[in-house]
């Protein structure tokens, strides 16, 4: 076991770190959530003050955060106590790190269930479970696959372990590793996946749902959202950089990799919205029909084919990838990995 210092296993390097914490970033805020709040708030007008809302707010708590992790090596509660300790401050800063912890929790608990869809739908494809051509016949298809909780219950648990045997690898040879290539394995696929939408009939459209200014659009309620997504897709306020600064090497520039993982996180979601847009708006689907919509969407972008399938079911686990890792990997009764 780490001892209360320093943990035995660190980041090979702030590149390590930022794979790592913008696997962590990216999930559905970036492929659903992000896409369409810009269009319903201003498209252009939105996403200004969303880089605003990165730069004022996200950047300064995240770095605060990987700040903290790095000098208390520990969990969120135990990072908390120690510099709290160090400062002569009261133990009760100490919940603070109690309520990160229940909310990784709470967060797991709902992307472990989204990630069993992935996989479920993985199976589909290799068994020819993917067959729909239509908005409704892949509707049904993903209404079916939601009937049974016991399926949705193996596919859930399929996911946990798996993000258990990468985080039981420990930092370099598990987390680490995996994402130096799932990640950019995602921007490939959403690159190819941005090449089909401009020959799908609605890319313009998109362009225009995502990008045109309308200032008029902009209330106040959507500058809270920029406010709050800015929270949410940077995994802020939940202990989960806190840990993974935890294990960020002394020499590694605090500023320059949070500055590193802003950038890479919202071209992701700018990414994602093109890709997954056009072939929205070409099959006259609704935008704001929620996650779902991706399982509905996706399906439709490639022809049936084996090659196709197995692009949209990996954008789909790729996604999903980081934050189940994540949230699993700073679960730990001390937050430090067990390295051996």
């Amino acid at each position: 076991m780490a001892s209360s210092g320093q943990p035995r296993i660190q980041w090979l390097g702030r590149w390590g770190f930022m794979l790592a914490a913008t696997g962590s970033a990216v999930g559905l805020g970036n492929i659903w959530k992000f896409p369409y709040i810009t269009g319903e708030y201003g498209g252009g007008a939105f996403v200004l003050v969303y880089l605003a809302c990165i730069l004022a707010v996200g950047v300064p708590v995240m770095m605060t955060e990987i700040a903290f992790g790095r000098r208390g090596r520990g969990s969120p509660i135990d990072a908390i106590c120690r510099v709290v300790n160090e400062s002569g401050r009261s133990s009760m800063w100490s919940l603070i790190g109690w309520m990160a912890m229940l909310c990784g929790f709470m967060v797991l608990s709902f992307y472990v269930v989204v990630a069993g869809w992935s996989f479920s739908y993985l199976w589909k494809m290799l068994t020819g479970g993917l067959a729909g051509t239509s908005v409704d016949e892949m509707a049904a298809v993903f209404g079916a696959n939601n009937a049974n909780p016991i399926t949705l219950g193996g596919w859930s648990t399929l996911v946990t372990l798996l993000t258990m045997i990468i985080v039981g690898k420990g930092v370099q040879e598990g987390i680490e590793k995996s994402v130096s290539w799932m990640m950019p394995g995602l921007v490939l696929m959403l690159m190819l996946l941005i090449g089909f939408g401009m020959f799908s009939g609605g890319f313009g459209d998109a362009v225009d749902f995502l990008f045109s200014f309308k200032a008029g659009s902009l209330s106040s309620e959507g500058m809270l959202a920029a406010l709050g997504h800015a929270f949410f897709t940077l995994s802020l306020a939940s202990g989960a950089i806190l840990t993974y600064g935890s294990y960020l090497p002394k020499g590694a520039s605090i500023g320059r990799t949070t500055l590193s993982v802003a950038v890479a996180d919202t071209v992701v979601a700018l990414m994602a919205g093109l890709a997954i847009f056009p072939v929205i708006f070409a099959n006259g689907m609704d935008p704001g029909e929620g996650p779902g919509l991706l399982f509905m969407s996706l399906p439709l972008a490639f022809p049936g084919d084996a090659a196709g399938h197995a692009v949209r079911s990996a954008v789909l686990l790729n996604a999903l990838h980081g934050r189940t890792n994540l949230l699993n990997f700073h679960g730990g009764s001390d937050g430090l990995l067990v390295v051996r």
